[in-house]
């Protein structure tokens, strides 16, 4: 917490005395992730009495705040690249990158090298993900071939928009409830610090974390033109990894320690949430709110996005779909990442 704390001081004094723009850039980016680690940590202290499907579920939801953020100040500045990358950077960072290690992690620390977890999460995620594959597909299709729907792609994301929140909406409930059902006793908490943190200290610390994170990713996304004329790196490819890498610090840190001490049920929650909500409601409610700027998200993405985004579906389906995995299937997502990484740093 402490050092979240000096990294938010100093992306303040950068601010203040108007550092260069990769200065910024590198300080706001760390700060960026320290926050999110700070909301990850005040969630689990709220949701660490309840079971892996509540504590997945709060964790991703505020751990997303970044990612919320970060996209609301990219439209507001017309940078509808920046917006899109991070949205689908994230998918993919927590889909490839973040659940592959933890896949890695969690196998190693298993007495028979295969991490096992319930089926349930990994299927909806998968079902939920090809939703979203849908609409963006048909949006795609619909703009090379050119015909009339193609002019009319903000009508059609905000139906779309409302869809996706109407059947989350539904997942939710169900998932919530058939987790209460299963879960008899609160796990242990991840961080053995959180202990002795009260509930009304982690709301505190909710608050602050969620004023930091606005500022934070306001300064954050003034500094990527600064920096991307200083180091020449592909706008697409700064925020499909670097946003979201830091945007994700959550996921990274709480997925990987979890899988670690062998807790898989609630490592694969707070990742596998963190997808399905990315996917199905923060893309949706930003695309809703984007209404509100002259710059609209809508679900009409480059043809490459939406070839990741399908083939990223298929993979995790495959992988976890049956309730484990091993070592190799980890490291044959962190492979995915890599090479899709790649592609878009040649965009």
């Amino acid at each position: 917490m402490a050092l979240g704390a000096m990294l938010t001081l100093a992306a303040v004094i950068c601010q203040v005395v108007g550092a260069p723009g990769i200065v910024r850039f590198v300080i706001c980016a760390a700060a960026l992730g320290a926050v999110a680690w700070l909301v990850g940590f005040a969630t689990e202290v709220l949701g660490g009495r309840f079971g892996p499907g509540i504590t997945g579920v709060l964790q991703s939801t505020l751990g997303n705040a970044p990612e919320f953020f970060v996209v609301i100040f990219a439209l507001a500045g017309g940078q509808i690249i920046v917006a899109e990358t991070t949205i689908f950077g994230s998918i993919f960072a927590n889909a490839l990158l973040v659940l592959g290690l933890a896949i890695v992690v969690g196998s190693r620390a298993a007495p028979d090298a295969v991490m096992r977890f319930e089926r349930r999460l990994p299927n909806d995620t998968a079902t939920l993900l090809l939703m979203a594959v849908f609409i963006i597909t048909m949006l795609g299709l619909s703009g090379t071939a050119a015909d009339r729907a193609s002019h009319h792609q903000v009508a059609i994301s905000v139906v779309g928009a409302v869809c996706l929140l109407v059947v989350y909406a539904a997942w939710l409930n169900s998932y919530l409830r058939h987790d209460a059902q299963r879960t008899a006793r609160a796990p242990d908490l991840p961080h053995p610090e959180a202990v002795n943190v009260s509930i009304r200290a982690a709301l505190v610390l909710l608050g602050i974390a969620g004023v930091a994170a606005a500022f934070v990713s306001d300064w954050f996304v003034a500094s990527i033109d600064p920096a991307i004329r200083v180091v020449h790196l592909p706008k697409a490819f700064v925020g499909l990894v670097i946003v979201a890498i830091a945007g994700n610090a959550v996921e990274n840190v709480v997925g990987l320690s979890l899988a670690a001490k062998q807790k898989n049920d609630l490592a694969i929650s707070v990742i596998k949430n963190s997808i399905a909500q990315i996917a199905v409601f923060l893309y949706p409610v930003l695309v809703l709110v984007s209404l509100a700027f002259s710059t609209h998200l809508t679900f009409a993405v480059s043809s490459i996005l939406i070839g990741g985004l399908a083939l990223t579906a298929l993979s995790i389906w495959q992988i976890t779909g049956d309730g484990e995995a091993s070592e190799f299937e980890g490291w044959a997502l962190v492979a995915l990442y890599v090479i899709l990484a790649t592609l878009f740093f040649y965009e």
